[in-house]
């Protein structure tokens, strides 16, 4: 079941990542918070959050998906996770949490049920505590309120973000007994397009979807990347970089931002660099800042599915209770981590 510890290095990634989530300045990072070792408790201010500079006012009064969190958006130093505890996921990995139980109690993965839950889940208050709504979830809500029907709320959006849910699906469907990878790309492709219409983020997910299913199968991290993402670097700059600081190469060589397809690239060099080391990989990735939540579904379902997820990551994270509650059955409970 090794998509499933793909699935589980995702969200320890995610919650590693959190507290200096969108950190930009490095030093204002180490300032703050020191190196990061395990789950921290994120604290304000955040001196690059922008939501001082954010506004999000819906056409309906009868759709709300900001909450009491909409006394926040134009305030200064506001951080986007501020209410949650260490070890807790972000917006995107909740979500993730909900498509994998989802998928496993229906049977099979179903766009509109899908569509449905998600529109129900964000319009709930109290499910979610997190004060930064991602754009492409403002957007995809803006639609729905001028009318438009779900199928076709999403945008043209390539923020890495659009990734999020990638681990949790294969994984899902792996417990249904669905590995046949063309069956695996087809659904990862319906539901990232349900939201991210744009090629950078398919062509992305696919690459992704890719290397899982190599490393599923006994390839090693390296061979995979190299053989499913060869367009997005050299083995020449592997190498290069591979003898330079973490912040060197992300952060200075390739970009720490959000923006796909070069945010993949960033995700995939520390996948390589840390190819035997989860701990290691998601570690170094949530220390070189920037988009490090949703770079970390990448760089955690890779090492996760490789390496396995030790105990000690999953003793402190949040959303192991969710994975592992009693009132479903059995096939909702993550096995064979390692």
């Amino acid at each position: 079941m090794l998509l499933q510890n793909a699935f589980i290095g995702s969200l320890v990634a995610d919650a590693v990542s959190m507290p200096v989530h969108w950190y930009y300045d490095t030093v204002a990072m180490d300032s703050d918070y020191g190196c990061i070792t395990g789950y921290v408790k994120p604290r304000n201010p955040h001196p690059d959050s922008i939501l001082w500079r954010s506004s999000f006012n819906l056409p309906s009064s009868r759709i709300n998906i900001l909450h009491h969190h909409a006394e926040f958006w134009g305030r200064r130093n506001v951080h986007y996770h501020q209410f949650l505890e260490a070890g807790e996921n972000t917006l995107n990995l909740k979500l993730a949490i909900e498509l994998y139980h989802h998928v496993i109690s229906e049977g099979s993965y179903n766009v509109d049920t899908w569509l449905s839950r998600y529109i129900d889940l964000m319009q709930s208050p109290g499910w979610n505590n997190d004060t930064y709504i991602e754009e492409y979830h403002r957007e995809f809500f803006m639609n729905l309120a001028r009318g438009r029907k779900p199928r076709d709320c999403g945008v043209n959006d390539h923020h890495i973000g659009g990734l999020s849910h990638v681990p949790a699906l294969m994984a899902a469907l792996e417990v249904l007994g669905i590995d046949d990878k063309a069956t695996l790309k087809e659904h990862v492709m319906s539901h990232v397009s349900l939201t991210h219409r744009n090629r950078h983020t398919a062509s992305c997910a696919v690459s992704l979807v890719n290397i899982l299913c190599a490393v599923k199968t006994g390839c090693q991290v390296q061979e995979s990347i190299l053989e499913f993402a060869d367009k997005h670097f050299c083995t020449g700059n592997l190498r290069e970089w591979s003898s330079l600081p973490d912040r060197s190469v992300v952060g200075s060589r390739l970009t720490p931002a959000c923006y796909l397809p070069h945010s993949l690239t960033a995700s995939l060099y520390l996948a390589w660099q840390y190819s035997s080391d989860f701990s290691g990989g998601i570690l170094a990735n949530a220390n070189v800042g920037g988009d490090n939540c949703h770079r970390g579904v990448v760089v955690g379902s890779i090492l996760g599915a490789a390496n396995g997820v030790s105990s000690e990551w999953l003793q402190g994270l949040h959303s192991m209770k969710q994975l592992e509650r009693d009132d479903v059955s059995s096939p909702y409970r993550i096995k064979e981590i390692k």
